[in-house]
C-alpha cells in the first residue's frame, strides 16, 4: 500500500511541477453545442418555488462560444478593484500585429470616480428559498444595497466569500424567454452584459491577505474575477434548483483570475466550464500551470478573447486603459515568447443533460488542483511513514 502510494506521489509530483507563468492560453475555445435557457421563474417567494427550463435548446457554434453572448464581470474577496475597462474589436488575432484595434465600451477608475457604461450590482436583494438572494445595486463599498446605481469608492476592500459584479448601463427590456434578456427575477434592477465575439477586459486590482474574516467561511482568502453569462446571475447565480439557471447546461463560466483552495492560496488559476471536450462541468478544463498572487502590492492584466477562439489571461505592468488600444499593444502584453503555458480544447461537444446538483461551483469553495492532490498524497504518506 506504502508503495503505491509512493509511486501516486511522484506521478502526481511530475505532472504538477511547474513555476507560476504570465501568461495562460486556451487555443481553440469555442465549439458546436446547446444549452437550455430559463424559460420560468414561479412563486419564487414560497416554498413552492420552482422553475423551468426551455425545452428548445439554444445551438451555438464558432470562436469563443457560449461566452460569445454576453458576459457579466464578477469579484471575490479578498480584494479591492481599481480599474477596470471592457473593450470589442473588429477582428484581432493574437500575434499578428495587423489586426484589429480595440475600442474601449466601458471604464471604471477608483482614484477619479470614474464610471462610464458600468452598473455594480451585488447579491443583497431579496431572499428566495430556491432562487438565493437577488441583485440590488451596490452602495459604495461593493456589498451593500443602494436603491440607485452608485459607484465604488476608492479603496473597497471586500473580505472573503463577499462578491459584486459588474453589468454594463443599458437596461433589460421586459422579462420573457424571447425578450432581449431573456427570462430574469422581478424583483431585481435587470441590466444587459457586455457583448462581443472579440473582446477583452482589463482589470487594475489588489488581492491582499485576510485578516478581517474567520477561516471556518466559505471560499476563505480565496479571492477570484470570472466572467458568466449574463443570463445566470439575473435568474438564480447560486440555486440549488438547476432549472432555475442555465449554468448547468452549459451557458458559460470563465475563470480569469481564482484561486481554487486555501492550501495554495497564492495561485491564480484559469478554468473553462462548459461541455467542451469534458462532462464535468463543476471541474471544468482549466491550465495546470498558475499566475502568482501578489499579496502586497498591485497587480494589472487581463482577458482577451481573438477573433480565432483563443483566450488568453496575463499580468504585465505596462497593460494600459486607454478608450482605443492597438492590436500590437496587446500582442505585447501576451508575449508568449515570455512564460507562458498553454491548453488546446478538444473541438468535441459533450453536452451531458444532467438534473443533479447546484447551478455554480462558486458557492463552496472546494474545488482542488493537481497540486492540492499532491499535498493530500503527501500527508496520507506521512500518517503510514
Amino acid at each position: 500500500m506504502l508503495q503505491v502510494l509512493f509511486l501516486l506521489y511522484l506521478s502526481v509530483a511530475t505532472a504538477v511541477a511547474k513555476d507560476a507563468v504570465e501568461v495562460l492560453q486556451f487555443d481553440n475555445f469555442g465549439y458546436s453545442g446547446a444549452y437550455s435557457q430559463v424559460s420560468k421563474l414561479s412563486d419564487i417567494y414560497k416554498d413552492s418555488c420552482s422553475c423551468e427550463l426551455d425545452s428548445n435548446k439554444v445551438t451555438f457554434s464558432g470562436p469563443n462560444t457560449p461566452l460569445n453572448e454576453e458576459v457579466s464581470v464578477h469579484f471575490r474577496g479578498p480584494l479591492i478593484l481599481d480599474k477596470f475597462a471592457s473593450y470589442v474589436s473588429d477582428g484581432f488575432k493574437l500575434g499578428d500585429d495587423n489586426s484589429g484595434n480595440w475600442n474601449r465600451l466601458s471604464y471604471y477608475e477608483a482614484s477619479s470616480g470614474t464610471s462610464e457604461n458600468i452598473t455594480f450590482l451585488t447579491r443583497a436583494g431579496k431572499n428566495s428559498s430556491c432562487l438565493g438572494l437577488g441583485l440590488t445595486y451596490a452602495s459604495d463599498n461593493g456589498t451593500g444595497a443602494a436603491e440607485s446605481a452608485t459607484v465604488l469608492a476608492e479603496n473597497s476592500l471586500i473580505n472573503s466569500n463577499d462578491e459584486f459584479v459588474i453589468f454594463s448601463n443599458i437596461s433589460c427590456g421586459k422579462s420573457g424567454l424571447n425578450n432581449d434578456c431573456g427570462v430574469y427575477r422581478s424583483d431585481i434592477p435587470a441590466y444587459h452584459g457586455f457583448y462581443g465575439t472579440t473582446k477583452m477586459f482589463l482589470f487594475e486590482f489588489k488581492m491582499p491577505n485576510e485578516t478581517k474574516t474567520s477561516p471556518e467561511i466559505s471560499n476563505y482568502n480565496m479571492p477570484a474575477i470570472w466572467l458568466l453569462n449574463a443570463q445566470i446571475p439575473r435568474t438564480a447565480q447560486y440555486s440549488l434548483n438547476v432549472n432555475c439557471s442555465c449554468w448547468r447546461s452549459g451557458c458559460g463560466e470563465f475563470d480569469i483570475f481564482e484561486v481554487m483552495n486555501t492550501t495554495e492560496y497564492l495561485n491564480l488559476y484559469s478554468t473553462i466550464h462548459d461541455y467542451q471536450g469534458s462532462e464535468y462541468i463543476e471541474t471544468g478544463i482549466a491550465i495546470d500551470s498558475y499566475i502568482e498572487r501578489d499579496l502586497t502590492g498591485t497587480m494589472v492584466g487581463g482577458v482577451v478573447f481573438d477573433s480565432n477562439g483563443d483566450a488568453t489571461v496575463w499580468v504585465s505592468n505596462s497593460t494600459s486603459f486607454d478608450s482605443t488600444v492597438s492590436g500590437s499593444d496587446v500582442n505585447q502584453w501576451v508575449n508568449k515568447d515570455t512564460s507562458a503555458a498553454t491548453k488546446t480544447l478538444s473541438s468535441a461537444s459533450l453536452n451531458v443533460a444532467t438534473t443533479t446538483g447546484g447551478s455554480s461551483k462558486k458557492g463552496d469553495g472546494v474545488a482542488y488542483k493537481p497540486s492540492a492532490l499532491l499535498n493530500l498524497l503527501a500527508a496520507i504518506l506521512v500518517y503510514f511513514i
